[in-house]
């Protein structure tokens, strides 16, 4: 009998069946832009069809131009259109799976000056004020939605998702925070919600009853404006009349400053809102964000929060969630961790996007493992990230692969982002290599400092020298004074310090180390104001209250600008956000003068000040531990350098794990 009798029951839709309750959830990749990029996204599917998920959903296509995301940006609006993504549909199909083409319109979010919206408001997050939408340019936009879907249907997908919330062109219909029409459809929630309605109206005759039809309900809007409950559950009613197939749960609009799909999010966070819904219509309801393992995916559907759950980036980390779970291997799921650096930080840098702990995401047609044409003795030094994603990549290849690290445990810098509040994820990392090494047979020896004559004596072909970085010290009147610390001997515990504390650094380490002293995260929906009762329209009760932290911390940088400026585009607001809500004090244009008894001094604003703080933190940076590769080149053995040792420029794991998968595949 399955670990997880629910999640792997089959769901009948009438017309079709899908074999279990996983949906791969719809994920922009960049591919649908890319030169070539209909074959590499084939394979993309194709992949995660083979590994047993029951229902794919694409990215975001655009039903008309005035609809692109971006420029040029995907979409399905003409035969040509369709002609392109038969190559997909049938990858999946051959692979058993069923796939849905995702239909977006951007509307106020579209990133070039065409956009259109229900009335003229700019979105906070893009550059351009749309133009409102004539009665005309509304209806034949209906219009585009149903022919869209007949195309998809003639390319061979087996339905589509029509996009109604994130704040997208269908949500911002809804809402009187930017539908200020006073025409049919607006004014109130009634005309408001013709819009969505018609288009599913127009669908259905299209495609005809045989033909999946997900709408994607934003069921928490999570801004100012936002619908109320009353509205999410006389929608979800009206779009069942209309021939829906499955509801599928949206959360929040983008520009919300309330993060939904980011690390710190605890897991299954919002499925409340989906089970609130539930016995409210009779069609399937998929609960989505932050679900990232079949644990908590048979929980939810289990006690009944949902009849699917929707799972998008973990199919990033791990194109055969579904099927190892299947298969009771969970232990080797290369879990998601939802760190947002290679996925969504790509897209918005116009990247295609990938996965920071899976480099090969998107990279399908691109890089394959293949046995190598010679096996090789390899020796690795440190089972930090960069280590551990060379050993596992070689190992796959055939090559006898042995590790040393100093330390007791395996991961290098992550157990110490691993200890910071909200990252927890980075031990679902650390597990997954420690399983698959051992499943390959990689030699492990801990608590070992290998000298160079050893090296020079040993009997191994190559070395890849993982050894990692060192923090930076600086120059400054009183470092060694017993006050100063560095960042690494706070996160490893080494030190505790005081309860009044200044850090000198504001780059990705100093947030963390901020992070780290501010202690356990509060609770989430308290913290960011989500609203479980849903007395406030979208969901939120109010502007974000300031906590009472346990330290009074200053955050201090040497350049102007805001903390955290080298973080990812999709979190670093999240990060500033929780510094201002915790009352962390930030100072730019900071110069120090000197550390004593009394405190740290400083000048700022051109005034010398005086920080009477227990400690001073040095986050100024890290510089690469390169002493035994520099020792190897000298005595001729063939080395090769990876991870921070090579580039040390603040923490990067994700650079540190492709460089180890690079080196891996080709060695």
């Amino acid at each position: 009998m399955t670990e997880f009798p629910h999640l792997f029951q089959p769901l009948d839709l009438g017309f079709t069946t899908l074999k279990n309750r996983v949906l791969m959830g719809s994920m922009h990749t960049g591919l649908e832009e890319e030169k070539n990029g209909f074959y590499r996204l084939a394979k993309f599917y194709a992949e995660r069809a083979r590994g047993q998920a029951a229902l794919i959903v694409t990215g975001g296509i655009a039903p008309n131009r005035r609809g692109w995301l971006v420029p040029f940006g995907a979409k399905m609006a003409n035969s040509s259109d369709a002609r392109r993504h038969i190559e997909i549909t049938e990858a999946v199909h051959q692979e058993g799976g069923k796939i849905c083409m995702q239909i977006l319109h951007a509307g106020r979010y579209s990133y070039h000056p065409f956009a259109v919206a229900p009335s003229a408001i700019k979105a906070p997050i893009s550059p351009f004020k749309p133009w409102k939408m004539s009665q005309g340019t509304i209806n034949s936009t209906i219009n585009d939605f149903a022919t869209s879907a007949s195309l998809a249907r003639d390319a061979g997908y087996d339905g589509i998702e029509i996009m109604g919330s994130e704040g997208y062109l269908i949500n911002q219909f809804l809402t009187s925070r930017t539908n200020k029409r006073e025409d049919k459809w607006g004014d109130d929630f009634d005309h408001r919600m013709q819009f969505p309605l018609e288009i599913i109206r127009r669908t259905r005759e299209k495609v005809g009853k045989d033909f999946i039809i997900i709408y994607r309900l934003s069921m928490l809007d999570l801004v100012d404006e936002g619908q109320s409950w009353q509205e999410v559950e006389t929608l979800a009613r009206a779009v069942e009349r209309e021939g829906v197939s499955l509801i599928n749960t949206g959360i929040g609009w983008h520009e919300a400053r309330i993060p939904t799909i980011a690390m710190m999010v605890p897991r299954g966070e919002f499925a409340w809102v989906t089970q609130r819904l539930k016995g409210k219509v009779k069609i399937p309801l998929i609960t989505t964000n932050r679900i990232n393992g079949p644990e908590m995916a048979e929980k939810i559907l289990s006690q009944g929060f949902a009849d699917m759950v929707s799972m998008a980036r973990p199919f990033l980390a791990d194109p055969e969630i579904v099927l190892k779970s299947m298969q009771s291997r969970q232990s080797e799921i290369n879990t998601c961790i939802a760190c947002n650096q290679a996925c969504l930080d790509h897209i918005f840098d116009k990247k295609v996007a990938s996965c920071l702990v899976n480099p090969l995401a998107c990279r399908e047609t691109e890089i394959q493992i293949t046995a190598a044409s010679q096996f090789k003795k390899i020796a690795v030094i440190g089972a930090g990230p960069a280590g551990l994603s060379f050993a596992f990549y070689a190992a796959q290849r055939g090559h006898k692969v042995t590790i040393y690290d100093q330390q007791s445990e395996i991961g290098g810098q992550l157990n110490m982002a691993k200890k910071v509040a909200g990252k927890e994820e980075f031990y679902e990392t650390l597990r997954y290599f420690d399983v698959q090494l051992k499943k390959w047979n990689v030699t492990i020896k801990l608590n070992t400092r290998i000298s160079i004559e050893e090296m020079k004596s040993s009997e191994f072909d190559e070395w890849v020298v993982a050894t990692g970085v060192l923090p930076r010290r600086i120059e400054l009147e009183g470092i060694h004074h017993s006050k100063v610390v560095m960042y690494n001997d706070v996160l490893t515990g080494r030190v505790v310090t005081g309860k009044t504390v200044a850090i000198i650094g504001a780059g990705g380490i100093g947030v963390d180390t901020a992070r780290y002293l501010l202690g356990e995260e509060k609770n989430f929906e308290e913290k960011w104001s989500v609203d479980r009762s849903y007395a406030h329209r979208g969901g939120i009760t109010s502007a974000h209250k300031t906590n009472e932290p346990e330290r009074k911390i200053y955050l201090l940088q040497r350049r102007k600008g805001k903390p955290g400026a080298g973080l990812g585009k999709t979190t670093a607001w999240i990060h500033r956000l929780e510094l201002k809500i915790d009352q962390v004090k930030f100072m730019d244009e900071v110069t120090y003068t000197k550390v004593d008894d009394e405190g740290l001094h400083i000048v700022h604003n051109e005034q010398a000040q005086l920080l009477k703080v227990d400690h001073v933190i040095i986050c100024a940076g890290q510089h690469s531990e390169r002493t035994l590769y520099n020792q190897l080149q000298a005595s001729g053995k063939k080395s090769h350098l990876i991870g921070g040792a090579n580039v040390a420029s603040e923490l990067n794991a994700k650079r540190a794990i492709e460089e180890g998968m690079r080196l891996g595949i080709i060695i």
